[in-house]
């Protein structure tokens, strides 16, 4: 896996992109990223997922999670775009208690009978904290994240 880690504006949000190579097709992986009420069974920090609402296809469109955070309980909502699917899943931060901002994407790109992932997250903390700390958080969060799908998909 390879990160590349940059401040937006005035540092007050922190862009992270982490990159993976997963052995299965795009369509694959998407649907399992997408799939958000299994989160909980392969996703380590993920203790709860509840879609909220879903689109005229089915698909959900918002997503309340509860996850495991810095040794308590985070909860936060998403809203997610179908736009491109199946090359990109992306996703805003509808309401959050710890969080100011959690948007990102994932993006799966063909390569030869495999699929190249980017996971792509901006966020922003309510509470204050040491820089150092936060990018260690952001970075667990996108590690988790690529390697558990990973490994959920290969699995």
């Amino acid at each position: 896996m390879r990160a590349d880690h940059g401040r937006a504006g005035s540092g007050m949000t922190d862009q992270t992109t982490e990159h993976t190579t997963i052995d299965a097709s795009p369509q694959e992986c998407f649907h399992v990223a997408a799939d958000f009420e299994q989160y909980p069974v392969w996703a380590r920090d993920i203790k709860e997922a509840t879609v909220l609402d879903r689109d005229a296809e089915g698909r959900a469109t918002r997503v309340a999670y509860r996850a495991a955070a810095m040794g308590r309980s985070a909860r936060y909502t998403l809203a997610y775009d179908y736009a491109r699917a199946p090359h990109q899943l992306s996703w805003q931060l509808v309401e959050g208690d710890v969080v100011r901002r959690l948007d990102g994407a994932y993006a799966f790109d063909a390569n030869d009978g495999r699929t190249d992932v980017t996971y792509h997250l901006d966020v922003e903390l309510r509470v204050p904290m040491p820089g150092f700390v936060k990018r260690r958080v952001e970075s667990r969060i996108l590690t988790t994240a690529l390697r558990e799908l990973k490994r959920r998909v290969e699995g």
